[in-house]
């Protein structure tokens, strides 16, 4: 069984992280800016958020899901605040004229930002709830092993696709111009921050 919900737990973290969002948006933007190790700890970030909020569904947290479904508004508000300013800076940006010098407090940085950015969108726990129901996953009365394998499944999965797309992106940087980084710069800022004020319009704070 628990070779089973690490195969599951592999396929709804592959499936929760392709489509094409702004972590996408941003993961493909820092590989051709930054390089391929960047795209790829930018996208880590998003795979171990999505484990957390698996690990909630997973092990049948209720009192936590709930929680922060509560808080959804705010979290909600203040990560559309940064994508905001996340698409500014890049639309602003310049290309960078050779490769960037990777260090440890980047690599951190992108980690962290991308990885706040998803808890920061509590919907994602939905997602999770209603995937494990599809999947007849439930641990009421908590089988610990397989919970934990499920969770496992699911970062691998997430990470995977991050490892995909980051190395696709790698294998075109060389052939794009300084003028086409710019270009691409403007336009993962505008999407960027078409992303953030979509959060901030649904946060419920402008409807009260």
């Amino acid at each position: 069984m628990t070779a089973d919900h690490l195969i599951k737990g592999f396929v709804i973290g592959l499936s929760v992280a392709a489509p094409v969002g702004p972590i996408g948006v941003l993961t493909i933007k820092r590989t051709l800016s930054e390089g391929r190790v960047s795209g790829f700890v930018t996208g880590l970030g998003a795979a171990l958020a999505d484990a957390l909020y698996g690990a909630v569904a997973g092990f049948g947290l209720t009192a936590v899901s709930s929680a922060l479904i509560a808080q959804g508004s705010w979290m909600k508000l203040v990560g559309g605040c940064f994508l905001l300013y996340l698409g500014i800076r890049s639309f602003l940006s310049k290309p960078a004229t050779r490769a960037a010098s990777i260090d440890s407090k980047g690599i951190f940085s992108n980690f962290i930002s991308t990885f706040f950015l998803t808890v920061a969108n509590p919907s994602t726990i939905l997602s999770f709830i209603a995937i494990f129901a599809g999947f007849g996953i439930g641990f009421a009365g908590a089988d610990y092993l397989s919970a934990s394998m499920l969770v496992l499944g699911v970062f691998t999965g997430s990470a995977l696709w991050w490892l995909i797309l980051s190395s696709a992106v790698a294998l075109f940087r060389d052939k794009i111009t300084q003028n086409g980084l710019a270009w691409i710069n403007r336009l993962s800022g505008t999407i960027i921050i078409c992303f953030g004020l979509w959060a901030c319009y649904t946060s419920d704070f402008l409807h009260r």
